[in-house]
């Protein structure tokens, strides 16, 4: 079985073109914005993006959450637009338009007909300086994203958990704060709350134009000359400066207790680093390790945990390495029915040390790194997923050649990069672990 897996592994790999780079092209405009074009000519469509290099870790103490609530307000009306007339112009030209927020970045995107390109950027480079809110935009849009919080937060006990556990694994950086925000500080947000973020981080020096599809270098650069060059530069906007983590010397345990929990799991986040300019090699080897930890129903979790023990009806992995500052590794358990999360934790970290004694299998090694590649080259064929993959890296601190430099990075690692990787990442001290349960039926007394 084996010899047949390597045959077809190695006739899989054959298959799968060279390694190309995009056809990628970046300049500046004077107000310091930053370009890039990513040519794809097979479709008459193009993706224009606006990434801002500020998210919800670059709040201010106190008003949680306001990133997200100025991505909601940024389809009110300006000064030539009424509000809800931007999307409503977007889906009258065929297309589709939407924005989210994360931790280090705010983006907003257009998806439409090439020759749209120039009315996407006439209406979002009106927004960027324009935006026109008064107390009546504030009152409803509030209740908006209060009621999304209650729908995607108040309404799970594991989003709760999570929240609890970033904010124990990050004591002072912002990361240990949610993206949507405290509930207790969403309802006391303000007019002048939204107004300071968006005069200080809505700026061209901040922001990242991505524009993928159909589209030439020269064209869209006399577009966003046109409309992004003549708006004016923040000349306060700073470097990126954020409270950062002291170091953690313990291990911190939470656990969770909710009615509603119908399945109880353990979970454990690792601080771990993430991908740096020009220095890539640790995070790929965690990209890689939890596929081989979790990643599917050949990883090493699952077999030993579901396969041999039956101690778990679902196990697995994760790591996301594109953030400008430290990022987590996760390890999540779910028992078996009559496994208590004791025995489940146990079973866990039993895994974890007999992974570190077991030898890597090459040809597991060898399947994760083509599934990689597989999906980095089907990846290409979206020019949704070439936009974001290089927004979200421009705007987390990397560079081009790092977006471009990632698929070989990570063909490069070796059994022992993952090893030093995991002996790097798995220190008790620097963990957080939860458990998500549901109250204990209580005594009644006779």
């Amino acid at each position: 079985m084996r010899r047949v897996l390597a045959l077809v592994l190695g006739a899989t790999l054959a298959a799968l073109p060279a390694f190309a780079k995009d056809q990628v092209t970046d300049f500046q405009l004077d107000n310091g914005m930053q370009v890039v074009v990513i040519e794809d000519h097979r479709a008459p469509v193009v993706m224009h993006m606006v990434w801002y290099r500020a998210g919800s870790a670059d709040e201010q103490p106190g008003v949680s959450g306001v990133a997200h609530f100025l991505e909601h307000l940024l389809f009110k009306g300006t000064e030539t637009m009424e509000s809800g007339e931007f999307s409503a112009t977007v889906a009258a030209n065929g297309g589709r338009d939407n924005a989210f927020t994360s931790y280090d970045y705010t983006a907003y995107f257009q998806r439409v007909a090439a020759d749209r390109l120039e009315l996407m950027m006439q209406m979002e480079s009106d927004r960027m300086v324009n935006l026109q809110l008064d107390e009546g935009d504030i009152l409803t849009e509030r209740d908006v994203i209060i009621e999304e919080r209650n729908q995607r937060v108040e309404n799970s006990p594991g989003a709760l958990m999570r929240e609890q556990m970033d904010a124990a694994q990050y004591l002072n950086h912002r990361y240990g704060v949610p993206i949507i925000g405290w509930r207790h500080e969403m309802v006391d947000l303000s007019l002048d709350d939204a107004l300071a973020y968006y005069t200080t981080y809505y700026a061209p020096n901040n922001a990242v134009l991505v524009v993928a599809g159909d589209v030439t270098p020269d064209a869209v650069r006399a577009l966003a000359e046109t409309y992004y060059g003549v708006l004016p530069a923040n000349p306060d906007l700073g470097p990126r400066q954020r409270p950062q983590e002291p170091v953690q010397n313990a291990a911190r345990r939470l656990v969770f207790e909710d009615a509603r929990v119908s399945q109880p799991y353990v979970t454990r986040n690792y601080l771990a680093p993430e991908r740096n300019p020009g220095d890539q090699e640790t995070a790929a080897a965690l990209t890689i390790l939890a596929e081989l930890l979790g990643g599917g129903t050949t990883s090493f979790l699952n077999e030993r945990l579901q396969f041999d023990q039956k101690v778990a009806v679902y196990t697995g992995a994760f790591y996301r390495g594109t953030t400008l500052d430290r990022t987590a590794f996760n390890v999540t358990v779910v028992p078996s029915h009559g496994v208590s999360l004791e025995d489940a934790e146990t079973a866990m970290d039993e895994a974890l040390a007999a992974f570190m004694q077991a030898e890597i299998d090459q040809e597991h090694l060898d399947r994760i790194k083509m599934q990689l590649r597989a999906s980095q080259i089907y990846g290409r064929d979206s020019v949704e997923s070439l936009a974001n993959r290089y927004g979200r890296a421009l705007t987390s601190g990397l560079t081009i050649q790092d977006v471009q430099d990632w698929p070989q990075v990570l063909q490069a690692v070796t059994a022992e990069d993952v090893k030093a990787a995991a002996r790097l990442v798995f220190q008790d001290r620097h963990s957080v672990t939860g458990w998500l349960m549901a109250p204990a039926p209580k005594e009644v007394s006779q």
